[in-house]
């Protein structure tokens, strides 16, 4: 859906074609609704049907029908009310279930949609958004959709079935007073649109400044223990003060106008009933009017207009949800700008052999290239470094190689297929990936090792942690492999959670695995560790290393250096040492051979 197409659709229409599988749910939903109204409206009918047999006995309308005596009457009307007044309690139950779980299937089916959604976009939309935003459309504006759904829907279907059923029955019994009563009907029905398009731009800055909020507090909760080693507890604490009171006051101006909606109303609707009081009275008293019409009428007309106060509320509530779709199936609409490949390629069947034929890149807000018309070769089986400074596009590499970004100009090939070419779950379930950024999931340690090899077994998940050398430490945790690790693994040290992610990879076991500076945050004995298990993992399969610690990878087959994206040198470690280029001059200083020169 064009972006044209979002912002002119309403946000309703949009909900009704997304809930498609639902209409049969919600036509029997709103069936209960009207015919709980129609038994609701009946009880004045019956009221104004008593005083007619009390006031006019023999000549009551019953009476007229055929039922003469007065205590046969009452006893029928006592019956009637009994059937009216069960069948209302009846539909009242069975609308109220029917809404509910409407409502709850579809909160549960958008917000399932969208994530599902969400985590399939490209890792550029993820850069351009906050993870306390995202909370705030998947948590709270689909909520505010249930809620709707949950009382407000009824409510609008109640109040026409009622404008509709009433307005019928005073035309039916006195018409001249029918037209006074329905007086006010035109006035609330222009107040409450116009009340809607006023309140709708405030309801949608509430929810954006809602976001914002969440937005901050995902980011300072993850962020805790920076916060107190700067001490900056009463900076956070300000800025939170500071955008909770813009939210506060976003709320404050959308309940200033809506708190004005039902007074007003109030206003005009005493009107209508004033004229139908003093008017059908005075047909009452004039004999053009009998009394137990009027008494239904004066009933039915409270039944008619005091919900209408009701009204403010149903709307308010309506555009909160409706603010809330529209971020919600907005978020749903966005487009990924990663295409999937049509070719399958098994993991089995892949040999691992991965080319970069003259690839250019650059991120959407930079100007300058981070790769220019590079390429490289990785032989299948072959373990190859690529080194250089900070900046060189090494990790950048990893990124297109994944397709967590596209190349510009150029391809990448794996076994000689062009990657776009190839299904995502195939190219990424032949890449085991290991970041210097180890992230791992709030479960156990044997959770976070079978992560992606779900349905392995205890015995390969603990094969994969001896690979890793991490199986020591594990059995030395308070449960073993059933330790709960915490939120990012906070309970492990950063040495431990990097041998937990080389032990997910070992038991993925894919053809290619990818080292991003695996090693470059833990210390000499860890990464002594670490290199001996790389040295396992590695036979067998390609190996693409991307390191600053040349130590860890002078053995490689090749290694590649990178200077601002282009490819300056190649070879094994001692072809590079010789030439005394760049790669030597990194080995220099890393080894202390020489110091390095400012700039």
């Amino acid at each position: 859906m064009s972006e044209q197409q979002k912002t002119g659709s309403h946000p309703l229409g949009r909900l009704w074609l997304y809930a498609q599988n639902h209409h049969r749910e919600t036509i029997v939903a709103s069936t209960y609704s009207v015919l709980n109204k129609l038994f609701d409206l009946a009880p004045p009918i019956l009221i104004g049907m008593a005083v007619d047999v009390v006031v006019s006995q023999e000549d009551s309308f019953l009476a007229q029908l055929g039922i003469s005596n007065v205590t046969t009457q009452l006893i029928l009307l006592a019956v009637l009310t009994f059937i009216v007044w069960g069948f209302e309690s009846l539909f009242q139950y069975l609308y109220e279930v029917a809404w509910r779980n409407l409502a709850q299937t579809l909160q549960h089916e958008l917000r399932a949609d969208t994530y599902d959604h969400v985590q399939r976009l490209d890792m550029s939309f993820f850069e351009d958004q906050s993870t306390g935003g995202l909370m705030s459309v998947l948590n709270d504006d689909v909520n505010q959709l249930e809620r709707f759904l949950d009382i407000g829907a009824n409510e609008v279907l109640q109040v026409v079935t009622t404008v509709l059923v009433i307005g019928a029955i005073f035309f039916a019994l006195a018409p001249g007073v029918a037209w006074m009563a329905l007086l006010p009907m035109p006035f609330i029905i222009w107040g409450s649109i116009r009340f809607q398009r006023a309140i709708a731009p405030r309801y949608a800055n509430v929810r954006q400044q809602v976001g914002i909020l969440n937005g901050q507090l995902a980011n300072n909760l993850t962020g805790i223990a920076t916060i107190k080693s700067y001490t900056a507890e009463a900076y956070e604490d300000r800025r939170i003060g500071r955008l909770s009171d813009n939210y506060r006051q976003s709320n404050r101006r959308a309940i200033s106008l809506s708190s004005a909606f039902v007074p007003l109303i109030r206003m005009v609707i005493v009107l209508g009933f004033v004229a139908t009081l003093v008017y059908g009275g005075m047909l009452v008293v004039q004999g053009q009017l009998n009394v137990g019409a009027y008494s239904t009428m004066v009933f039915m007309t409270q039944r008619l207009l005091w919900p209408l106060t009701r009204l403010g509320q149903t709307i308010d509530l309506y555009q909160r949800a409706m603010a809330s779709t529209t971020r919600v199936l907005d978020l749903l609409d966005t487009k990924p700008q990663i295409e999937d490949g049509q070719r399958l390629l098994p993991v089995e069947q892949i040999e691992g052999e991965v080319t970069f034929e003259k690839i250019s890149f650059e991120y959407g807000n930079q100007d300058m290239p981070v790769i220019r018309d590079l390429s490289l070769r990785v032989p299948a089986g072959d373990t190859v470094a690529i080194v250089g400074a900070t900046g060189s596009g090494k990790t950048t590499m990893v990124k297109l190689l994944l397709r967590f970004y596209d190349v510009q100009s150029g391809q990448i090939c794996l076994d000689g297929n062009n990657i776009r070419d190839l299904q995502l779950t195939d190219l990424r379930r032949a890449l085991g990936f290991v970041s210097q950024d180890v992230f791992l999931f709030h479960g156990t340690v044997r959770e976070n090792i079978a992560y992606g090899t779900f349905d392995a077994s205890l015995e390969a998940i603990v094969e994969a942690a001896k690979i890793a050398e991490a199986h020591e430490f594990i059995t030395a945790l308070p449960q073993g492999y059933d330790t709960i690790v915490g939120e990012r693994g906070q309970k492990l040290s950063g040495g431990q959670r990097q041998r937990l992610s080389i032990a997910r990879a070992v038991l993925k076991d894919p053809p290619v695995l990818i080292l991003d500076e695996a090693t470059s945050s833990v210390d000499n004995e860890t990464e002594a560790a670490i290199q001996r298990s790389m040295e396992r993992i590695i036979v067998g399969r390609t190996t693409i290393v991307i390191a600053h610690r040349l130590s860890t990878v002078r053995n490689a087959d090749r290694i590649f250096v990178l200077e601002r994206g282009l490819l300056r040198e190649h070879g094994r470690h001692e072809e590079l040492v010789a030439a005394d280029g760049i790669y030597a001059g990194l080995w220099q200083v890393q080894t202390g051979e020489k110091t390095q020169t400012p700039g």
